[in-house]
């Protein structure tokens, strides 16, 4: 490929409304352009990228024993009522009508079209075990699309399910599809971390993320450094401390008027004490019924604990009339003396001696509430959001909290979608039996967006080799100079015979002004043909990830090149290979 007839519209300057590295850098390399809100157009140097993410994914699919198809993105409403999903999607469900009244979607994922499938197709065991794929356009109703190419209207996806007989084929297909994606990021070059995860509104049980840490991932990651548990906020336990022991001699607890203040922050500062002294009532509605639990004054509920704490199918928090009638106490004064509901206490609650609580009536709360003596602790269990500091559940240990960006998610649906759909199959005794399903998906897009947050410096991107638009730029300086040219064309068809991705810069610019594309870019391997180098019988050669250059003899550019390249593909594939055998006889589900 000559420069001069592609199209690479670099920036100099950063462009006004894009704020995440990636977004900045895909703009700046010309690669992406915006069309609207959540929607953009790949220019070439973008699609190549995306193309070699999509390669990469597909090669570890199909080595895993899936199988590609391409189901439709305009999808019947009727499915997603059918499977229960059309209202719990909400907004997110882009919606449309189209000839003869037809009430469509266009489809953020195919669980429902899949199943749909599934039940016409597959009807024995003797089918079964079955993994199926497409890589296909998704759409969502994304209300804030934000950060370029991380958070869109419009975008690339690689979604698969397999379909078992019984959990323990789930297993293995499950755990075959988590090797695959660690071998799909491990190829992509991607610093990711996989941590526990909840199902979110896919449903099912067993989940895991695949993140990689930067500084503007959406997500938080809990992380204990000394024994490597991991998980996203929503998923992440926190370890048991120990329980505070009672004073015999503790006095009573006090009643203090709180004039006007509902809020944790307004109460402490009001009474001058620590909001961690603190301790806040929630109610909320478990399949339509209220309950409260009872947290630290400077914690978060963990809706999803409360809800498997609760044994709820749905949880919401409890309206000002409902808490009014359950309780009989006013919203912001809530305590749990007396409570009236069933309660469970965070288990953080339990190493406080004493607490400051709402009073159950307008304007007051009391100091002094001695846990387990002034109102009883019969459950005390993990409700609450995990933070930096907290015990590692397994070790102990402090755990830390990093920012994330997810890249993948893996599921066990069970038989959450196949029971609402009848999706069924016969088994030996032909007998019906639902079937059971997994679900795993990867933002390909996403890969792209990844690389750029983990790898660039100021100079621009540093793409992984895997992932490059180009795995090397060969750059003549003196473009008017036949000889400079020849050599640096010579160079050139060495590397695309030995089938190596290469752009010549066949630009009439200042060296300055290449190289800066260039690095800009990312593209690995540069090499520099000029009219001195060519006196001497050289040419140089640099790595984009490494700060100094060096000469090589020009008769041997072409295969020292194609030398380096190996050798850098090969550490690669040996990065891969350790990281495989670490993983050989873990059991992710």
């Amino acid at each position: 490929m000559r420069w001069s007839s592609a199209l690479i519209p670099t920036l100099k300057e950063t462009p006004a409304d894009a704020v995440a590295p990636s977004h900045i850098l895909l703009l700046r390399a010309g690669m992406i352009r915006q069309l609207g809100a959540g929607a953009y157009t790949y220019l070439p140097l973008g699609l190549r990228v995306l193309h070699k993410a999509e390669a990469i994914v597909r090669q570890e699919m199909d080595a895993a024993g899936a199988v590609e198809l391409l189901m439709p993105a305009l999808q019947p409403v009727e499915l997603w009522k059918e499977s229960g999903r059309f209202e719990t999607f909400g907004d997110l469900l882009m919606k449309l009508t189209i000839s003869g009244g037809h009430h469509m979607a266009l489809g953020p994922t195919h669980e429902e079209v899949i199943t749909d499938l599934v039940r016409d197709l597959v009807r024995s065991y003797k089918q079964l075990p079955i993994t199926l794929y497409q890589i296909q356009t998704k759409f969502r109703d994304e209300p804030r699309p934000r950060f370029g190419i991380l958070r869109t209207r419009e975008f690339l996806m690689k979604d698969a399910y397999s379909f078992d007989a019984d959990v323990d084929q789930l297993g293995r297909s499950y755990d075959a599809m988590y090797e695959a994606y660690c071998r799909t990021f491990d190829r992509c070059g991607l610093p990711y971390v996989v941590v526990d995860a909840e199902s979110g509104p896919i449903g099912g049980d067993a989940s895991h993320e695949f993140m990689v840490p930067c500084s503007t991932g959406e997500d938080k990651v809990i992380q204990c450094p000394s024994c490597n548990y991991a998980a996203n906020q929503e998923k992440a336990e926190v370890g048991e401390s120990a329980a505070a022991p009672q004073r015999a001699d503790a006095p009573p607890y006090e009643a203090k008027p709180t004039p006007g203040k509902r809020t944790i922050r307004d109460v402490c500062a009001f009474l001058k004490v620590d909001e961690a002294t603190s301790g806040k009532l929630l109610v909320f509605l478990a399949d339509g019924k209220p309950v409260a639990v009872l947290l630290r004054g400077d914690h978060e509920a963990n809706e999803a604990k409360v809800r498997r704490a609760f044994g709820a199918a749905v949880l919401a928090p409890a309206d000002p009339d409902s808490i009014q009638k359950a309780t009989g106490a006013p919203m912001g004064f809530l305590g749990p003396i007396a409570i009236k509901i069933p309660m469970i206490v965070d288990r953080a609650v339990t190493a406080m001696e004493t607490i400051v609580v709402g009073g159950n009536e307008v304007d007051v709360h009391l100091t002094g509430v001695v846990p387990g003596r002034d109102f009883p602790i019969d459950r005390a269990l993990d409700l609450r959001n995990a933070d930096e500091g907290d015990p590692c559940p397994r070790c102990g240990a402090a755990m830390v909290v990093k920012a994330g960006l997810e890249i993948g998610h893996v599921f066990k649906l069970g038989t959450k979608y196949s029971k609402a759909m009848g999706a069924n199959y016969q088994d030996e005794k032909g007998t019906e039996i639902p079937l059971i399903m997994g679900c795993y998906g990867i933002g390909v897009n996403r890969i792209v967006a990844a690389a750029v947050e983990a790898c660039h410096d100021a100079n621009g991107i540093v793409w992984p080799l895997n992932l490059a638009p180009y795995q090397a730029a060969v750059v003549p300086l003196q473009v008017n100079n036949k000889a400079v040219m020849d050599a640096a064309e010579a160079i050139e068809r060495r590397l695309t015979e030995a089938g190596v991705d290469v752009i010549l810069d066949d630009r009439d610019q200042r060296p300055g002004f290449k190289f800066k594309d260039i690095d800009l870019i990312g593209i690995p391997l540069r090499i520099v043909v000029g009219e001195r180098g060519l006196k001497d019988g050289t040419i140089e050669m640099k790595w984009r990830h490494e700060s100094e250059s060096k000469n090589v003899p020009l008769e041997t550019a072409g295969d020292a090149a194609l030398a380096e390249l190996k050798a850098a593909r090969d550490r690669l594939a040996a990065d891969c290979q350790v990281r495989r055998e670490q993983r050989a006889g873990a059991k992710p589900s």
